[in-house]
């Protein structure tokens, strides 16, 4: 059992069962959209920021990034963290066919890969603060000059970086230079990014 120290926000009652059976902490849950109307729960969340620090994790689909975005809007950034779970194709053992997206949410992902994310995202776990950047120095010029904004198949290159470091496809250009300067530095994004446009030759 691992203990984390933010609260942890996820979208539903499987998805919080799913970490209750590894991590103990304050694990919450929007139930889905019903967050936006929900103006107690989010005073909670704002609370629970200033005092233990929360963690986002979402679903890597459209709806866990609309999610993630609203609760962001509540939250001073410096107290919010987020942890994203890859682009993996599949369908949770509870469900009959896969969801719109065709992709596993947070209940379909294995352990390893969740506390892998909470760890990337710079929680608290066990009592170790995670270093939650890199401090690659990143910027949005350098996206630009390695083709990853601004340019054609700049959509598709974003794409398959996304992939190969295991974050969602969906995110921001500006949510993915976040993560790009907590998980990488500038020197690793060129050999991704170089490594990348060799396989596309």
């Amino acid at each position: 059992m691992y203990k984390i120290k933010e609260a942890v926000i996820v979208e539903g009652i499987y998805d919080k069962n799913k970490l209750a059976g590894f991590l103990d902490g304050v694990i919450l849950t929007t139930h889905g959209f019903a967050v936006y109307s929900n103006d107690g729960f989010v005073k909670t969340i704002q609370r629970l920021a200033e005092t233990t620090g929360i963690v986002i994790l979402t679903d890597s689909d459209s709806a866990g990034m609309r999610i993630r975005s609203f609760i962001k809007q509540k939250v001073r950034p410096e107290l919010v963290r987020h942890a994203y779970v890859p682009d993996i194709k599949g369908t949770e053992r509870r469900k009959s066919r896969a969801s719109a997206e065709g992709l596993l949410g947070v209940e379909g992902m294995s352990e390893e890969v969740i506390i892998k994310a909470l760890r990337e995202a710079g929680c608290t776990i066990d009592g170790k603060a995670e270093d939650a950047a890199a401090d690659g120095g990143i910027t949005k010029s350098d996206l630009y000059m390695l083709g990853l904004s601004g340019g054609s198949g700049s959509r598709e290159l974003r794409k398959r970086l996304s992939q190969e470091i295991g974050v969602p496809a969906k995110l921001s250009t500006n949510m993915l230079l976040d993560v790009l300067n907590r998980m990488v530095t500038h020197n690793d994004l060129v050999e991704i990014v170089q490594k990348i446009k060799a396989k596309q030759g």
